[in-house]
């Protein structure tokens, strides 16, 4: 068995996320305290008793998220789980792969993703920017309707998620991706949803968010992976720190290639995945990718024991 660990994004959030988990795992409520002490914000109240509206505002989301899946990898490694031979995260859960290779400490890691879910929040102004989620279209279909919308009314809007075949997610200024949804109808996608978000994610409007981070990245300590470590900017292997500092930056304005990590890490060996994080979304992401693929969770009480069952 080869074992591939994969972090989830913004998203797999939702209030009461790792309660059950919480009442008996006392580091889950610890990590949190930990967390709160770097940015001094109650997010464990937040993620407990909410308002929603609160924690899915992306400068609490990034640090809540990051928090509850190195929660979760420490009640794995507190519980005996066995190390994973490679790690991958979707957008924000590239951080929370790093924290768990070794790469970043916690402290650092919680710090930074508040800074850049502010510096990304902040980069268009509320309404300007969207995204929507494009299913059943071929992803170059997809491209050349995003780049027919950006030169009809010369704005930026481009694919920012590659999550599986079949669906891709597309983020610019409103306007612009209205005109690509529409060309996406109108070239046969099966449904094309515009996304309940705060901000168009993972396309050049957000390069004053990757200018600003890139700032802070620059004052924080990168270790060497101790797994091997897909990123999703080329879902290239990174072992060099220069190269997962540049990507770390490059990946807030350019797209997630989720599809091709998922295939690196298959390409590395990988038959058995866990996700690490609230939630089973990339569990089904992964499955539309391949239904071969054998996808555990850790997110509930009942997903942590049939996962510990089934890999220790």
């Amino acid at each position: 068995m080869s074992l591939g660990f994969v972090f989830p994004g913004q998203g797999a959030q939702e209030v009461g996320m790792l309660g059950d988990l919480a009442s008996n795992e006392p580091i889950i409520i610890e990590t949190f305290e930990l967390a709160q002490a770097a940015i001094d914000i109650p997010l464990w109240d937040i993620v407990c008793n909410g308002p929603a509206e609160e924690l899915n505002r992306t400068a609490i989301t990034q640090p809540a998220l990051l928090t509850a899946s190195v929660a979760l990898w420490n009640v794995w490694k507190n519980r005996g789980g066995a190390n994973p031979e490679i790690v991958a995260g979707h957008s924000l859960g590239e951080f929370s792969a790093l924290v768990c290779a070794g790469c970043l400490d916690f402290h650092d890691a919680v710090r930074l993703v508040h800074a850049r879910g502010t510096f990304m929040q902040d980069a268009v102004p509320l309404g300007e920017g969207t995204m929507a989620a494009i299913l059943g279209l071929d992803d170059a279909l997809i491209a050349k309707a995003c780049d027919e919308a950006a030169a009809q009314l010369n704005a930026i809007v481009s694919p920012a998620n590659y999550n599986s075949p079949g669906q891709v997610v597309i983020a610019g200024s409103t306007a612009a991706v209205e005109i690509a949804m529409e060309k996406c109808s109108a070239a046969g996608a099966k449904r094309v949803v515009q996304l309940a978000v705060s901000a168009p994610f993972h396309c050049e409007l957000m390069r004053p968010a990757a200018n600003k981070f890139n700032a802070e990245l620059e004052k924080i300590d990168i270790r060497p992976p101790q797994f091997t470590l897909v990123q999703n900017t080329d879902a290239g292997i990174s072992s060099d720190i220069a190269t997962i500092r540049k990507k770390l930056v490059d990946q807030i304005a350019q797209p997630v290639r989720w599809t091709e990590c998922i295939q690196t890490m298959q390409a590395q060996g990988m038959d058995v995945f866990v996700e690490c994080g609230p939630g089973r979304v990339l569990g089904g992401l992964m499955r539309r990718i391949d239904k071969k693929i054998a996808a555990n969770s850790l997110g509930t009480l009942a997903a942590f024991e049939t996962a510990e069952k089934a890999l220790n």
